[in-house]
């Protein structure tokens, strides 16, 4: 008997060791052959001087080392000014950026820009509209907003894989709950008709909790990509609170990362960076690695 119990002891150890043999090759295959992308999305905080020491002349090198230990590939930020854009520019030259200011759709006013590598990706296409009833119209606000609303897009070529990608970036307004609503529905109805067969990404402070309506109109349409991730999310669980470490413990998650089905996502954290007691930002960075469908492969859109 315990010569057999031996026997099924090795057996069971083996098959376990087979299994994560499989897992562990399965997870170099991904690293190896997918050209998998980093992709963040990060509210940055305007550049307010009554923010004392937490004022961006004090964060603005702590921002930019996030993005750059990170090795991020696209990212998506909201409530940037002109000169905060121009700072992160010059920190992260490996970078180029698109955008404009929601005020006057040139520089004033916050923008939602989104960086990316040059190395990495060619620029197809880009864009920007406005979230209300009249999204062509600059500076234009709808049903209960109390702010003016942008969305800003591009159109990429992977260099690495060939695939297309449609990479939109937007924050929604902090009180309107029927404009955050309507929101997200405009920005399904830009997707499909401006994406084309191209692989779609969404980044952005949506400044709802899921289960709102508009969480639900996005990922009527996208995945959430925590939500997708093969490997457990890492981090805490809200993206909002304020710059004390800690203060996200009981906070919302608002900040948030939706890919086009197609998409595999390999892993997604809430990033809780800090230093000497102090987060970045007001809002934690949040983080994606994905893998894109080949060029050539069907693509849902298509």
């Amino acid at each position: 008997m315990r010569l057999t119990a031996r026997i099924l002891l090795v057996l069971v150890a083996t098959s376990i060791l087979f299994m994560g043999l499989v897992v562990a090759q399965e997870l170099v295959e991904f690293d190896s052959e997918s050209s998998s992308i980093r992709v963040m999305t990060f509210n940055i905080r305007y550049n307010n001087p009554n923010d004392g020491e937490h004022a961006w002349p004090n964060r603005k090198e702590r921002v930019a080392s996030v993005v750059r230990f990170h090795a991020v590939d696209l990212l998506g930020v909201q409530e940037a000014l002109r000169g905060q854009i121009e700072n992160l520019q010059q920190s992260l030259p490996e970078f180029s950026w698109i955008g404009v200011g929601r005020d006057d759709g040139k520089d004033a006013g916050e923008f939602a820009p989104i960086f990316y590598r040059k190395d990495r990706f060619e620029l197809v296409d880009n864009g920007t509209f406005w979230l209300s009833e009249t999204p062509e119209l600059i500076a234009s606000k709808s049903w209960d907003a109390a702010l003016t609303r942008i969305a800003t897009w591009t159109k990429l070529i992977d260099r690495e894989t060939g695939a297309g990608i449609f990479f939109l970036n937007t924050h929604f307004d902090h009180r309107g709950e029927q404009a955050r609503t309507e929101s997200a529905r405009l920005i399904i109805e830009q997707i499909e008709h401006l994406a084309d067969a191209n692989q779609v990404i969404v980044t952005g402070d949506f400044n709802v909790p899921p289960g709102a309506d508009a969480y639900s109109t996005m990922t009527g349409f996208l995945t959430d990509s925590r939500l997708s991730s093969l490997t457990p999310p890492h981090g805490p669980e809200g993206t909002f609170g304020g710059f004390a470490v800690g203060s996200t413990d009981n906070a919302d998650r608002i900040d948030y990362i939706f890919v086009d089905p197609s998409i595999q996502v390999y892993r997604h954290g809430n990033l809780s960076d800090q230093w000497d007691g102090d987060y970045p930002s007001d809002h934690l960075p949040v983080l994606s690695e994905i893998q894109l469908v080949r060029s050539g492969d069907k693509l849902r859109h298509e």
